[in-house]
């Protein structure tokens, strides 16, 4: 008898999957770090830090012709975090990272609402942050149409949350949380054509943020801010090119008006040989010229902004918002090993849009050299980074530097694996 209810459970089960697809995969990827400079000037004073930090994501997905599920848990630690049989975690980081659902309303037209990545193009305005052990994400519902080589997403988000003292679906829609342009609406729109050799996308975005009378906590509206412009890409052949070309305008959070923000990028690549890639490149990220009232200043707002100006993010990380701005121009080399290895070395050189107080426009230059190997089902990657500041970097990290350490580096390891159960 057990053995029918078995085979009815099976043939259940086979007919389920066959009009429908599961899957459950993970990863785990500790990584160890030596910083001694990294993000900022580091003190000759001060210790080194060293530690390891881990990322674990558990993942699900279920496909049906006319619905997709998504959840991805995820927990952010670091070695040593907890004492010895602690009941609970000291850091609680253990969260949804994403979870939506993508109905299909047609063969072109489909929604997805729900926690998720939003990421565009080269990342530069939206990204996921992947280098982040956290990531990033968005509370979000895109409507997305896609026929041939043309996309169209509309975006809307509206944030709450629970400081508000009303209480949630109660009275009132402050919105408490802040920092890193943490916002309480967002629109936005994005097209993407490509063609044979040559893709465009347009990007029109506007953030609310919520703003506070001088007693900071009785609500003022909100401060909107806007952010437009195109990414451009080309390749052909041994070429290839990538451009940006973006504005920002409105206000930003404490009700700073915007005018004449920009940023402007272009990077060409030539592949030398099978095994061997150039880039040159440069990038002019607008800053505030010092004037009360208003700024000049603009910020990659959701980007992965560690994939950009030197991966030892002395600036747009957390950093650098309303600052001087930024001029970098870099030169790489890329080589692909036949052990499915391979090496990234990147030589970059920063100065300020914007003059210092000084007068001081020369920031350094960053050297930035990455290894990886892909093996069996998993991956090593080790990197280090050596920056040589210059006197204009000193004044804007504000340490003088008689009192900065001689050497200013930084060096990590990292093991991603993401197996496949299902």
């Amino acid at each position: 008898m057990k053995k029918n209810y078995l085979l009815i459970i099976t043939a259940i089960l086979a007919t389920q999957f066959s009009f429908s697809q599961f899957s459950l995969d993970g990863e785990l990827r500790p990584r160890t770090e030596y910083r001694h400079g990294f993000g900022s000037i580091f003190p000759e004073a001060a210790e080194a830090g060293f530690a390891i930090s881990t990322r674990a994501r558990l993942n699900t997905s279920y496909k049906t012709d006319s619905y997709e599920f998504y959840l991805s848990l995820q927990d952010v630690l670091v070695w040593g975090e907890n004492r010895q049989i602690l009941p609970f975690d000291l850091n609680n980081s253990f969260a949804i990272f994403q979870a939506w659902a993508k109905l299909k309303l047609s063969s072109s037209l489909s929604t997805k609402l729900g926690r998720q990545v939003i990421s565009y193009d080269d990342q530069r305005i939206f990204g996921g942050l992947d280098w982040a052990q956290q990531g990033r994400n968005h509370d979000a519902i895109l409507l997305s149409y896609k026929k041939e080589k043309f996309m169209f997403d509309l975006g809307l988000a509206y944030n709450q949350d629970f400081s508000n003292p009303s209480g949630f679906i109660s009275q009132g829609n402050t919105y408490n949380t802040t920092g890193f342009f943490s916002y309480k609406t967002m629109q936005y729109a994005y097209l993407n054509k490509q063609w044979d050799a040559f893709a465009a996308s347009l990007l029109l975005l506007n953030n609310g943020f919520q703003e506070f009378e001088e007693d900071g906590t009785t609500p003022d509206g909100l401060s909107n801010l806007q952010t437009f412009g195109t990414h451009l890409k080309y390749g052909k052949g041994k070429f290839s090119a990538a451009a940006n070309l973006f504005f920002q305008t409105g206000e930003r959070q404490g009700e700073v008006d915007v005018k004449g923000a920009y940023l402007a990028s272009l990077d060409l690549n030539l592949k030398a040989s099978e095994k061997t890639t150039f880039g040159i490149g440069a990038e002019i990220i607008s800053g505030n010229d010092g004037e009360t009232g208003d700024t000049g200043a603009f910020f990659p707002l959701y980007g992965t902004n560690h994939k950009f100006n030197g991966f030892m993010d002395y600036f747009y990380v957390g950093n650098h918002a309303n600052s001087i701005g930024l001029v970098d121009v870099h030169v790489s080399a890329n080589f692909a090993f036949k052990n499915n290895s391979g090496l990234l070395i990147k030589v970059l050189n920063f100065s300020g849009e914007q003059e210092l107080p000084s007068g001081e426009r020369s920031l350094g230059t960053e050297v930035d050299i990455v290894y990886s190997k892909n093996f069996n089902g998993y991956a090593l990657k080790a990197g280090y980074s050596q920056m040589f500041a210059s006197d204009g970097m000193y004044e804007l990290k504000g340490v003088p530097e008689a009192d900065a350490a001689s050497s200013q580096n930084w060096a990590w390891v990292m093991l991603v694996l993401k197996p496949k159960f299902l």
